[in-house]
């Protein structure tokens, strides 16, 4: 999707998008009363919606804690050149880790800061020791264990 804004959608579109980033699993008779306009039409603008970016998926959100991973940690990386090769080597290696939620390059200390789940401390620790300080071309991590999750997966403010 190339800069898109809401300047180019319709209020109808909006009011799609807004439903369902509320209640991602309605079904597209419910998600038509919500919005006001015939189940064909809302079906028609839905996969607009998807072909053309605006909506990249649809899943469930599940309890860390329910299914073991309890633990939340921050880490800031800082690579040892800012190159564009060794930019793309990182990104390119951290993709392959499970435990790796988030990855952004970010300016200020660190070049990268990734968001972690794991089981607990233990298994950050092997973790750490095992692959993320083989990353190619760290040089330093700053890990900050979550101590409360007190707003996550906001909705979108538009």
């Amino acid at each position: 999707m190339e800069e898109s804004s809401t300047e180019t959608l319709d209020r109808i579109d909006v009011r799609i998008l807004r439903a369902l980033q509320a209640e991602g699993r309605l079904s597209n008779a419910d998600l038509a009363a919500r919005v006001n306009v015939s189940a064909a039409t809302c079906h028609r603008r839905t996969q607009r919606l998807f072909e053309e970016g605006y909506i990249t998926g649809v899943r469930a959100e599940i309890a860390p804690a329910a299914v073991g991973l309890g633990a939340l940690v921050m880490v800031g990386v800082v690579l040892d050149r800012s190159t564009p090769e060794s930019f793309a080597a990182f990104e390119e290696a951290v993709h392959k880790l499970k435990e790796v939620l988030d990855c952004n390059l970010v300016a200020g200390d660190f070049d990268y800061l990734l968001k972690i789940r794991v089981r607990d401390m233990a298994d950050f620790n092997k973790l750490h020791g095992q692959k993320l300080i083989a990353l190619p071309g760290v040089r330093q991590t700053r890990t900050f264990f979550v101590m409360k999750e007190v707003k996550e997966n906001a909705r979108l403010p538009f």
